[in-house]
């Protein structure tokens, strides 16, 4: 609803009030769009995040587990080194134990990289 023009005044042609109509609606769109897409950005960071949280939690709980393991494992050895009775009994122990810590990092390697892909703990 427009006022009718007092005397002396400039009108503002129809045309002109309708382009600025026109680009105030165009503006409001493409900011509810930006805003649109900020919110979008921010759901998904919020969902990386979270996630890159849980592959840590993952890493670090592989990790911890892993080093129970190897100590295990070497305190298995060490017990095995002091009741050996000769160095043969050594060399084998010895050899045993090289030849299960290989097979052992192997398989904790992959599984780490698994893990740590997000893929959780590798399948053999």
């Amino acid at each position: 609803m427009t006022t009718p023009p007092k005397p002396g005044s400039y009108e503002i042609p129809s045309e002109m009030r309708d382009f600025a109509e026109k680009s105030v609606d165009q503006a409001r769109k493409a900011f509810d769009s930006f805003l649109d897409a900020a919110y979008k950005a921010s759901n998904a960071l919020d969902t990386q995040t979270t996630s890159a949280q849980v592959n840590m939690r993952a890493v670090a709980g592989a990790a911890v587990s892993f080093a129970e393991q190897n100590m295990s494992a070497s305190f298995n050895y060490a017990q095995k080194l002091v009741r050996a009775g000769t160095v043969e009994d050594v060399l084998k122990i010895q050899t045993e134990f090289a030849k299960h810590q290989i097979e052992t990092l192997t398989k904790q390697v992959q599984e780490m990289g698994a893990v740590a892909g997000g893929k959780g703990p590798a399948k053999n």
